[in-house]
């Protein structure tokens, strides 16, 4: 008898585990196909949901563009000289959400912050915090969430057949 009920908690416990963990990161690219360019569209965040651990990948001609990292006072300003918390010029760059809150960021060439390639991000720490986004940008969650659900059915159901 107590080793049936410590194969349920242990059950239980898998189960717990699969159903509490959180949803993978996301992946960003910015402007979508358009890219980190000039045709970039300024309404790109609308309907996004980031979250600390999501990933912004900027892509874009290296040898046209930038991406600079700058304080809020900057960024209005499109102030590019000298200020940057951080600047990626590989054409490819990977940016982590690492913390909560918000960060700004700007094309550094030439005058292509005054003509709108500047990028507000707002981060939440986690999902539960993080402002609704419409069904289709949180499907991946759902079926993530299912899929969990499933798996820890699955480790309930065979800790009981082996009872």
């Amino acid at each position: 008898m107590a080793s049936r009920q410590v194969l349920l908690l242990a059950a239980a416990t898998i189960a717990a585990a699969f159903l509490l963990a959180p949803a993978s990161a996301e992946v960003f690219t910015v402007g979508d196909a358009t890219g980190w360019t000039l045709k970039y569209p300024a309404t790109w965040t609308e309907g996004k949901t980031f979250v600390v651990g999501d990933n912004l990948m900027f892509m874009y001609p290296s040898d046209k563009h930038n991406v600079m990292e700058v304080t809020g006072a900057d960024f209005k300003a499109c102030n590019v000289t000298g200020n940057a918390l951080g600047t990626w010029n590989s054409g490819s760059d990977a940016v982590p959400l690492d913390k909560a809150g918000r960060r700004w960021f700007v094309c550094g060439v030439g005058n292509h912050c005054t003509q709108g390639m500047k990028l507000l991000v707002v981060t939440a720490n986690s999902a539960a915090q993080a402002p609704a986004a419409p069904p289709s940008s949180s499907a991946s969650f759902v079926d993530g969430a299912v899929s969990q659900a499933m798996a820890a059915a699955g480790a309930v159901a065979a800790a009981m057949l082996m009872l």
